[in-house]
């Protein structure tokens, strides 16, 4: 019998955090609020949350320690809480948490011969896996980088996510600001770019300068050929790269788009495990991979940037809708990589959710700092628990 302290209970929170603009902006033509709380953002088709939604994890082990993890909520996440009360946090009763990788991959296995091996369900995982691993460091006393292999960077670059103003003018003008503050790295939507796409390349290069490393998001708007004769059109104005041309499923498309074009092409933020990632690597779709840590949890993702790193390619991880507990961790592992340049800072949202962690983690100066302390070095604060969502409410 093992006397290291095993998991007790798996718990999990439904987290809504109302926000005066909805994220990516303001609503554009056509686009409102429905009775549930989420808008469909017409640029790109795809349904966002009106207020900030998560999903929290909380595993406790039999000594009373406490890891903490999140994954995405963002629409139904009833869905993701009932994978994890009713399939997932019962299975790993009485797991050690130091077999936190084996954990992961016992999970995945539960329903994979169903069909189960994206969306929901293994976003329930990733939501636990952290936790887990939040777990052993605790229990450990080290910080979670340190468990992966070891610690290469105590801050790493981050580059500005969006530019949520309502005019292009107005935007130009938050890139500014972000510029002042320290910050060279800026990357627009897409799917809000109501002036023309190549328009605010163009305009942001000309404000900016030379120097700033430009990147847009395309939203998955495009077919490849009419994402490649757009990318012919923003190429003058040197991007860094740019990211999701054409839809996820279409993989020829991105290897098309890949080989085509000039910029480098950034992919995979929608992807959860190395079994999506591998295909597009084996056909060289992408140059830069942008793991998000809310879809794939820590054993998937430090298995993705590992294989991104066997095929040369560049690992700047994705950060979206979250309280800060998922970004954490992704911190964590992107300073453990050996060819992460720079991470994702999703400004309109880290910013204004960061009261709602207990954490040294911040980013300022054009850089994030990782959280200090055993684990993950983030905690929900108490002021986060006025916004638990009873399961299968509306907003």
């Amino acid at each position: 019998m093992s006397s290291f302290p095993l998991i007790r209970s798996v718990e999990s929170f439904i987290i809504s955090i109302p926000r005066d603009v909805p994220y990516l902006g303001p609503l554009g033509p056509g686009e409102r609020i429905n009775e549930r709380g989420y808008l469909v953002r017409q640029g790109n088709r795809s349904i966002y949350p009106a207020s900030d939604m998560s999903v929290l994890v909380k595993i406790t082990a039999d000594d009373g320690t406490v890891g903490w993890g999140e994954t995405y909520g963002i629409v139904a996440p009833d869905a993701v809480t009932s994978i994890i009360d009713d399939v997932l946090g019962p299975v790993i009763i009485g797991r050690d948490p130091r077999d936190a990788m084996v954990i992961q991959e016992d999970l995945y296995d539960l329903m994979r011969v169903r069909g189960f091996f994206g969306g929901y369900y293994v976003d329930s995982i990733a939501g636990v896996d952290i936790a887990v691993w939040d777990l052993f460091g605790k229990l450990l006393g080290q910080p979670l980088v340190k468990l992966l292999g070891g610690q290469r960077m105590a801050s790493i670059p981050a580059y500005v996510s969006g530019l949520p103003r309502a005019t292009l003018a107005q935007r130009v003008e938050l890139a500014h600001e972000f510029r002042a503050r320290g910050f060279d790295a800026f990357k627009y939507a897409a799917a809000v770019s109501q002036e023309g796409i190549v328009n605010e390349m163009r305009a942001l290069r000309e404000a900016l300068g030379p120097d700033v490393k430009l990147m847009v998001d395309l939203h998955w708007k495009f077919t490849a050929q009419e994402a490649i004769q757009l990318i012919d059109q923003l190429t003058p104005w040197k991007p860094y790269f740019v990211e999701a041309p054409c839809q996820p499923e279409d993989i020829e498309g991105q290897a098309q788009v890949g080989a085509a074009i000039r910029v480098p092409l950034a992919l995979g933020e929608e992807w959860r495990t190395v079994y999506e990632v591998r295909p597009r690597m084996e056909r060289r779709a992408m140059s830069i991979l942008q793991p998000e840590m809310g879809h794939t949890g820590v054993s998937q993702f430090m298995q993705i940037a590992r294989m991104a790193n066997a095929f040369h390619v560049k690992v700047i991880p994705h950060a979206s809708i979250g309280i800060g507990i998922f970004q954490a961790a992704s911190l964590h592992a992107a300073a453990a990589l050996p060819n992460c340049p720079m991470h994702e800072y999703q400004h309109s949202v880290f910013d204004r959710n960061l009261r709602f962690v207990t954490t040294t983690m911040r980013c300022e100066g054009g850089m994030f700092h990782l959280p200090e302390g055993p684990g993950l070095g983030a905690e929900p604060s108490a002021e986060v628990w006025q916004y638990v969502r009873a399961k299968g409410s509306a907003r």
